[in-house]
């Protein structure tokens, strides 16, 4: 019994654990190689991710860099490409106005907005408008009809409407509370003159109003279509660092301010010179051959004007020498 019990029967299947293993061993073999794929997209997409993450935090870096020698440095170059009017008024010490600069937008990078402020010491500042001023009893009314035209009027009162349906505080009689005011404060800076306000809200700052000699050009640029320029180059590895004094912050501003002029000395001029035209030598795609002709024919016109100048000169000696009475 004991021998007829140990003796493998041939014919009966071996164990349901054997051939799991065998096939988890093949389904093993089978994913490995995904397996690893996949390890490898996801190792790239972590190094884009860094890599993407370094380059923004660079962006934002020049950015700040830019935003702060705006509104320090080169206020007053700015505002003269954007409205000359405004720049004067910067310029005007009884004024007392502020440009403040600020980043927008809500998609990355940024776009740069500024504001003009007026800083009135605490005494306040005082705006007239004629429909504030002009009481709709008076006859001021009428003549400002009469000088407007019919649709313009009608136009301007249609927008009021519009204005209050959707705001409701567009008046000072509709002023209860302080966040009434700051409402109604921040749609006089939106409307402009001709309907009431001050026309002064936030503005984008474009790439047309920074002047090409500053870096600062370069940054925007950068920062909107990618591409960096050569001069921004060569200072990216300074400007990108985090200013850790003040003297290295006030350099890194002058740096993105400075105006930067051409050199004269790698400017080529447009003409050459008579002399250096005839020292440059034709670069044409010629065969040796022609090139042997042509130089036979130049050999031969030298030997002809050669030839023909000694004959003028023989016949000049001999009218000397047998003069004409």
């Amino acid at each position: 019994m004991n021998d007829s019990s140990k003796t493998k029967d041939p014919g009966v299947p071996k164990s349901g654990n054997q051939r799991s293993g065998k096939g988890h061993r093949v389904h093993w073999a089978k994913t490995k190689p995904i397996r690893r794929r996949m390890n490898r997209d996801f190792s790239a997409r972590i190094i884009q991710r860094a890599w993407f993450s370094r380059a923004d935090k660079m962006i934002f870096q020049l950015l700040k860099h830019a935003i702060c020698a705006a509104e320090f440095c080169v206020t007053y170059e700015i505002l003269k490409k954007i409205n000359p009017l405004e720049a004067k008024l910067v310029k005007d010490p009884t004024m007392k106005c502020k440009v403040r600069f600020r980043f927008s937008g809500e998609t990355f990078p940024p776009f740069i907005v500024f504001k003009i402020f007026l800083h009135t010491e605490g005494h306040g500042c005082k705006y007239f408008s004629g429909k504030n001023l002009l009481k709709p009893s008076s006859e001021a009314v009428v003549d400002a009809w009469k000088m407007m035209g019919k649709n313009k009027c009608y136009h301007q009162v249609l927008e009021d409407v519009r204005l209050f349906q959707k705001l409701k505080i567009t008046d000072e009689i509709d002023i209860v509370t302080i966040q009434d005011y700051m409402q109604y404060s921040s749609l006089l800076d939106k409307i402009p003159i001709s309907s009431g306000g001050r026309n002064n809200h936030w503005r984008k700052l474009s790439l047309e109003n920074i002047p090409r000699t500053m870096i600062m050009y370069d940054i925007v640029d950068y920062a909107e279509s990618g591409v960096i320029s050569n001069r921004l180059q060569k200072e990216m590895k300074y400007l990108v660092k985090r200013p850790k004094t003040e003297d290295m912050r006030q350099r890194q501003l002058r740096i993105v301010s400075e105006m930067r002029f051409p050199s004269f000395s790698s400017i080529q001029p447009l003409c050459r010179s008579y002399q250096k035209q005839s020292q440059v030598k034709h670069l044409g795609r010629r065969s040796k051959q022609a090139q042997r002709k042509v130089e036979k024919m130049r050999k031969a016109y030298l030997a002809k004007e050669k030839n023909a100048s000694e004959v003028t000169v023989t016949t000049k000696d001999s009218s000397l020498l047998h003069p004409i009475f």
